[in-house]
């Protein structure tokens, strides 16, 4: 485990070869259309583990920066210095381990019983357990006045091993967020 989290600065990022599965969750009974403005929610940035290894000021200001970027297009502006947004902005980075076990089956009969039967040797069954991270980003959208979770959207997605340069992290994390925000406002 100690040598897999080495990896963790940007195994957080989502990994940019597979597609992420995106969820989504919402108050229908919100106005989305009442929301014009949105400002952090300190913090702005949570990681789970609260781990150096991912916990990136670099990782953060990229992730506010595409958050930023993707709800100024859906027509949200930041809110006025020391004023409370309609929005309240926070994300998550979490990290799971994973296990899964995998079956080989090997050996055994060959042939066809109507013609000749079957022949071969002995069948056995080989059961690993592969080991692997799996990376979430979570975006939680509260409303300013009552401090409720009014959205929540996320992306899951297999980690890969090899770390990513600066630029792919970012490439990917905006990826990621855009994904996810398009789901924003709910419909």
């Amino acid at each position: 485990m100690r040598a897999s989290l080495l990896f963790l600065p940007l195994l957080l990022i989502l990994s940019a070869c597979q597609t992420p599965q995106l969820q989504r969750d919402f108050d229908p009974a919100r106005d989305f259309a009442a929301y014009r403005s949105w400002s952090w929610q300190e913090p702005a940035v949570q990681y789970k583990p609260d781990d150096p290894r991912i916990n990136s000021d670099l990782t953060g200001q990229r992730i506010r920066s595409a958050v930023s970027e993707q709800l100024d297009q859906r027509g949200l502006r930041p809110a006025a210095a020391h004023t409370p947004g309609d929005l309240k902005v926070q994300v998550w980075l979490i990290v799971d381990n994973r296990q899964q076990q995998v079956s080989t089956h090997v050996g055994g009969g060959w042939g066809d019983p109507w013609h000749g039967g079957f022949w071969g040797g002995p069948s056995y069954v080989e059961t690993r357990t592969l080991d692997y991270q799996v990376g979430t980003l979570q975006i939680d959208l509260f409303d300013g006045q009552d401090g409720k979770l009014v959205w929540r959207g996320s992306a899951e997605q297999v980690l890969r091993s090899r770390q990513p340069s600066p630029s792919e992290r970012e490439a990917s994390i905006r990826r990621t967020v855009t994904q996810i925000l398009n789901q924003y406002p709910p419909h």
